[in-house]
């Protein structure tokens, strides 16, 4: 008769903590972005500028409409450590306020640009043939239109108000996030698991809704902290051009187009809000590269 297999508790106990727990996807991401010592310092940016772009009108040091035309532009000091524009108004004030457009211009807009672009790429790449070609030649023709005059045009047409910025600008942004999501979705409905989906009688609907779209969100996430420096980019662009937002709204874009009057005379108007759009541009390029070298296996070097 065989004799019971004696377990050493010994060394169980040696090997049981070697064993690797696993981790998913995300979380392995994750692991490999707290390495990217400029990602995570950039993401902490991010986190504080909207944050502080939420608490603005409780933590502004001056009323938004605070003026004092007796002192006028007046340079950094300590009552106003960003100064004051030409209407005695404190620039740190304004350029907190500012905030609160830029960015919620680059996410909300690039919101649009992501829904349209998943949507439109995911359906036709999923689709195929005569479909398949028709929605891509038709992104091609929108790639070859001249958006900016598009967008001049929707301003000029219907007005300017900061919902139609959010809607044009996230209207011209999609398409190569289309382009993108259906590469994406062209490689996955080769894969076994789709197969065995299709299989089982699933329908269309579901199988992109439970197995595409959660497989293409890492390259969606990548390309989107890569999108928002472009349209808040765009904004600032359109805000200098005077089509963006209009007083009394402000945004970065635009106390730079008014810095731009005066920038020989007062410096710090064009300056201070020329610096903190071009730390969140640099922070949301950091951020992405990271991003995509996090979560893109075969950049591991593990």
């Amino acid at each position: 008769m065989p004799r019971p297999i004696q377990h050493n508790k010994s060394s169980l106990t040696q090997i049981l903590p070697s064993i690797e727990k696993s981790t998913s996807l995300w979380m392995d991401g994750w692991i490999r972005l707290k390495k990217n010592t400029l990602a995570i310092v950039s993401l902490g940016i991010l986190v504080l500028f909207c944050a502080v772009a939420l608490l603005t009108p409780i933590i502004a040091p001056y009323g938004y409409e605070e003026q004092d035309l007796l002192l006028g532009a007046a340079g950094p000091s300590l009552a106003h450590p960003l100064g004051t524009d030409i209407f005695g108004r404190d620039m740190l004030t304004r350029v907190m306020y500012g905030s609160r457009i830029s960015l919620a211009v680059g996410f909300l807009a690039s919101s649009v640009a992501v829904f349209i672009g998943v949507i439109w790429g995911t359906i036709a790449g999923y689709s195929g043939g005569r479909i398949d070609a028709a929605m891509m030649r038709l992104v091609d023709i929108l790639y070859a239109m001249p958006f900016m005059i598009f967008i001049v045009l929707l301003m000029v047409v219907f007005g300017r108000n900061i919902l139609l910025l959010f809607l044009a600008i996230g209207a011209v942004e999609w398409l190569t996030m289309a382009r993108i999501v259906r590469g994406q979705v062209l490689t996955l409905k080769q894969q076994q698991f789709i197969e065995a989906a299709l299989s089982l009688g699933l329908s269309h609907w579901t199988i992109i809704r439970r197995y595409l779209i959660p497989n293409i969100l890492s390259p969606v996430i990548v390309y989107t902290t890569l999108t928002i420096p472009s349209v808040m980019l765009l904004e600032a662009f359109l805000s200098f051009l005077g089509l963006g937002i209009q007083p009394p709204e402000s945004s970065w874009g635009l106390l730079i187009s008014y810095g731009v009057e005066t920038m020989e005379e007062y410096p710090w108007l064009i300056f201070f809000p020329g610096l903190f759009l071009s730390i969140t541009l640099f922070a949301l390029n950091f951020l992405g590269d990271g991003l995509r070298d996090a979560l893109d296996p075969r950049t591991s070097k593990d």
